[in-house]
């Protein structure tokens, strides 16, 4: 390539940082060198971020220099500490302009908290959590939450779009996309958890995890979600399968798997003796929400 051309080619380039690159964060990466864009990286495990550089990322020593002139930061990071701590060691290489795009599942308050912090000290900060995996990173698929100042949400939302297949921004309130991403992931970990405990029926039962999952091609759990869902967030409780009668089915399930590990049903079973002795046997078992969105209606 002539060298006016290169260069006229670099200029058009986007400066991005990622700053972790675990499983998702390398995800990411590649996904964003594949695009075009010039990206620098940084991990506390440093051989992580080296992997990268056969994508054409470039490695930073430390977080202030792998954030230097870039418009976009990306943290990948594991929980709120190191959000925290990971934001003050790049401060000082950020740039007045760069947005902090936080994809890092975290504790609602703590969120809201560190939004209105470095909202008061100039930081464009927007917290973005993903329902992605890796390899769905790679290939630009999933979904992107977001939630923030709306101006900072509109100049970035091309470029979130181009990392995933929906982008659902929930407004200016910074809280909001941490408690729907844990909303979500408490969808995602409660029903494997349950698939668990299918499995130790089934084994109870002498049928293998396979044939056990051929229940799904006449039956559909997620119909349940939606039409029961909203009844229970609408605080209607009319009874169609009453209380005492599915917890002498959770009963019978327990008996089933025997000594096999369950990871939902004992708990299941003690809310639904609670609430039971609270005098609801008779109302629909979905009455064991009820104080889940007591104050809510």
């Amino acid at each position: 390539m002539h060298r006016t051309a290169a260069n006229s080619y670099l200029s058009l380039m986007t400066a991005i940082a990622f700053l972790g690159t675990g499983l998702l964060g390398s995800g990411f990466v590649e996904a964003a060198c594949q695009r075009g864009d010039s990206v620098t990286v940084w991990n506390r495990t440093i051989e992580k971020a080296r992997a990268l550089t056969a994508f054409g990322a470039t490695v930073a020593d430390t977080p202030a220099d792998a954030v230097r002139g870039a418009s976009r930061v990306h943290l990948v990071l594991t929980d709120d500490a190191v959000v925290e701590d990971v934001i003050a060691q790049l401060r000082p290489g950020l740039s007045p302009d760069a947005i902090i795009l936080d994809h890092t599942t975290t504790q609602p308050a703590l969120t809201a908290q560190r939004a209105a912090r470095l909202a008061a000290d100039g930081v464009h900060y927007l917290h973005c959590p993903v329902f992605i995996g890796p390899a769905a990173a790679r290939q630009n698929q999933g979904i992107i939450l977001a939630a923030g100042p709306s101006a900072l949400f509109e100049s970035v939302k091309d470029a979130l779009g181009r990392m995933a297949v929906r982008v659902e921004y929930f407004g200016e309130r910074p809280d909001l996309a941490a408690a729907y991403k844990l909303m979500g992931n408490a969808f995602i970990v409660g029903m494997c958890a349950l698939i668990s405990d299918v499995y130790s029926i089934a084994q109870g039962s002498d049928v293998t995890p396979t044939d056990a999952l051929k229940l799904l091609d006449f039956f559909n759990p997620g119909n349940i979600l939606q039409g029961r869902g909203r009844t229970m967030a609408a605080g209607t409780f009319t009874p169609s399968f009453e209380l005492v009668m599915a917890r002498k089915d959770v009963r019978l399930m327990m008996e089933t798997a025997g000594d096999l590990p369950l990871a939902v049903l004992p708990s299941l079973a003690a809310r639904m003796d609670a609430v039971i002795a609270e005098g609801f046997g008779a109302a629909d078992f979905s009455v064991i929400a009820k104080d889940a969105i007591a104050g809510t209606q």
